[in-house]
């Protein structure tokens, strides 16, 4: 996205998710169809003189190896160890939409370090994003805000401005899109990674995948599992092959409700300034701040001099997405305490949150590339009324009406099944209140690959485990598998 690792996942929850055409998108073809990708040719980067870039030509449509190509940007950081030298170790990150070469700048050091050397570690921007060949769906600025991205139902949960900006950004999506969005698929980019390591001169690549990227890694050692050597899925979606990124959207509003407490806790804490201290309880934070969004949903969302005003909904997305991490949960409790203190007659101003044009056009092309979503709209209708009532904290949102309704996609191919066939060289590691990924997706993640996997339950809250919550029961977990191989013999809870 240049997008940050904690918005790409943010959007994920569109999911996100929460992110046809005139043509389906483009199927995977066998890969001896497509001729070996040339040697990388490698240069350092501009903007971080410690790693290396290159780019990938991939084909548009698999179907036709000889034709349109696009641009992949891959970045290496390579061992510091060439005797520990094992291997490349990929990084596939989340989104859809999500940057890895940004990821790799952000972790490539410490996960170096971590693993002794034993990997040149490589990522990657998916084709659409970042340093690949980017995609525009045309969208207005309106539209790329995230609370209609990942569209919020108005207030009292009418959702027909969600309908009608759904079928707009669909449209504007076919027409502005062509054949680059219609690539868009998590299939393609399982492709896109085994040209990569052929390219790479890899027989097998190792992987760390987050978020969104555990389906992908999923489906790449579904599809390729000879060419898998050690696999950790950070923070798993459900796979569930009738839903994929409907279901994690729809997840999302249990997973809220799972993390909320930790924020309560924080929140109520006494040891809280009057800046942060938003109740004297933590069962007293929950209403406050319900009670607060329903009031800002009474106000416009900009004041009569044009200034953008925070309204219920852009409360809640930010309560969703601060959620992510402890660290965001200052900012979230000082916004909650400021504008209760304002009233009505003066609301704090706010800079909304807003996609990348090709943040959202990748988002949207996977996500409705993927899987055929319920067309009728008097369906979504029904969702909304029921996720509202029994999860208020998210008012809808995780059920609403997304482009994917009006997209078109009838032929779209189907979604891969993840199953237990396979070698027994997965480690799953997932915290137990994940604001995104929640754990019951994980755990349906867990089932499908069976003897597969193995499994690492933190007892943490936020989005991504490895290396983010401090554990060092599951990280040294972890980093023992990818350095030598080492699964616990059963799954494993960390406290």
């Amino acid at each position: 996205m240049a997008i940050t690792h904690r918005k790409a996942l943010a959007l994920a929850a569109c999911v996100a998710a929460a992110t046809t055409l005139a043509a389906a998108p483009a199927q995977a073809a066998a890969p001896t169809a497509v001729a070996k990708p040339p040697a990388l040719t490698w240069a350092p980067c501009a903007d971080a003189p410690t790693q290396q870039c290159a780019d990938l030509p991939v084909p548009l449509d698999y179907r036709e190896p000889k034709g349109r190509s696009v641009r992949i940007a891959v970045s290496r950081l390579r061992s510091d160890r060439p005797e520990a030298r094992r291997g490349t170790l990929l990084l596939i990150p989340g989104g859809p939409g999500g940057s890895g070469r940004d990821w790799l700048g952000r972790v490539g050091e410490k996960l170096r370090e971590e693993t002794r050397g034993g990997y040149d570690i490589v990522s990657f921007d998916p084709r659409g994003v970042g340093g690949s060949t980017r995609a525009d769906c045309g969208l207005d600025r309106d539209d790329l805000e995230i609370t209609r991205i990942r569209p919020w139902p108005a207030p009292g949960g009418d959702i027909s401005g969600s309908i009608a900006a759904a079928r707009r950004v669909a449209e504007s999506c076919a027409r502005a899109g062509g054949e680059l969005i219609r690539s868009f698929s998590t299939v393609n980019e399982a492709s896109d990674i085994d040209r990569l390591r052929q390219a790479l001169g890899e027989r097998k690549l190792s992987a760390w995948g987050v978020s969104y990227g555990t389906y992908v890694g999923a489906v790449y050692a579904q599809k390729y599992p000879d060419r898998v050597d050690r696999l950790v899925l950070d923070s798993n979606v459900d796979p569930d092959p009738a839903l994929v990124g409907r279901g994690w959207t729809a997840n999302i509003a249990a997973a809220t409700e799972d993390r909320f407490p930790d924020f309560a806790r924080w929140a109520a804490d006494p040891a809280r300034d009057a800046r942060h201290r938003v109740a004297e309880r933590p069962e007293d934070v929950r209403p406050a701040v319900l009670a607060l969004a329903e009031r800002l949903d009474r106000l416009p969302e900009r004041g009569p001099d044009g200034t953008q005003w925070l309204t219920g909904n852009r409360l809640r997305a930010r309560l969703q997405m601060a959620l992510y991490d402890d660290k965001a949960f200052p900012g979230l409790a000082e916004l909650i305490v400021s504008a209760r203190a304002a009233g009505d007659a003066a609301p704090p101003a706010v800079e909304p949150a807003y996609a990348s044009p090709e943040e959202a056009a990748t988002l949207l092309g996977v996500l409705c590339n993927d899987v055929r979503w319920p067309r009728s709209p008097a369906s979504y209708e029904r969702a909304v009324a029921a996720d509202r009532l029994r999860y208020p904290l998210t008012a809808g949102m995780p059920a609403n009406v997304m482009p994917c309704a009006f997209w078109k996609n009838d032929t779209a191919e189907k979604p891969v099944r993840i199953t237990d066939e396979g070698p027994s060289n997965i480690l799953m590691v997932q915290n137990l209140r994940d604001p995104a990924t929640p754990y019951r997706g994980a755990l349906r993640m867990r089932e499908s690959l069976g003897d597969r996997a193995r499994m690492i339950s933190v007892d943490s809250g936020g989005h991504g485990a490895y290396l983010r919550r401090g554990n060092a029961c599951g990280d040294r977990t972890v980093t023992a598998f990818l350095t030598t191989g080492e699964r616990p013999e059963n799954d494993v809870l960390c406290r």
